[in-house]
């Protein structure tokens, strides 16, 4: 797999990999699909500080991941809130891994002091990835989400730096 910084035209397949989840999954709150102009809108404020990375298989983006700020106060500005999502056809050959390790590295010379992986549960893959990676979970808050008639856990892991 080949890692490089997210360009506004892997927007589309960003998407319908996102979009997946969208429709498929309770992994992200997220209830309607998205369109292109959409991610593309997101991948905007992609910056040293906030990174937007793919991952390409044979040139195709077979999985991203990006950081996002974790509170909007500026106190807040040295934690990041870390996301990492696979085509569903590349789930269990260590490209996850490989995306949120490039990540992290990114993020360390960013001056990130705290990084926070947020997971809808239960979620066996992300929470083994997690602390695979050195991330310890440090909350747990029951049904703060609501998606296909369930109510949704989201536990917190942080990794500090």
């Amino acid at each position: 797999m080949f890692i490089r910084k997210a360009e506004k035209r892997d927007a589309a397949a960003i998407t319908k990999i996102y979009n997946y989840y969208i429709k498929n999954t309770p992994v992200t709150f997220e209830l309607k699909a998205i369109r292109p102009a959409e991610i593309a809108k997101r991948m905007k404020g992609s910056s040293r500080e906030f990174p937007w990375i793919v991952g390409l298989v044979d040139g195709i983006v077979i999985g991203y991941a990006y950081a996002s700020e974790f509170q909007e106060r500026a106190a807040y500005k040295h934690s990041k809130e870390l996301t990492v999502y696979l085509h569903k056809d590349y789930f269990g050959r260590g490209y996850g891994n490989r995306l949120y390790k490039k990540l992290i590295s990114m993020l360390k010379k960013a001056d990130c002091a705290v990084m926070i992986g947020g997971i809808a549960l239960p979620n066996k893959a992300s929470v083994k990835l997690h602390e695979k990676l050195g991330f310890r979970k440090v909350a747990h808050f029951k049904k703060v989400g609501r998606k296909f008639g369930k109510w949704i856990d989201v536990g917190y892991w942080e990794k500090i730096l």
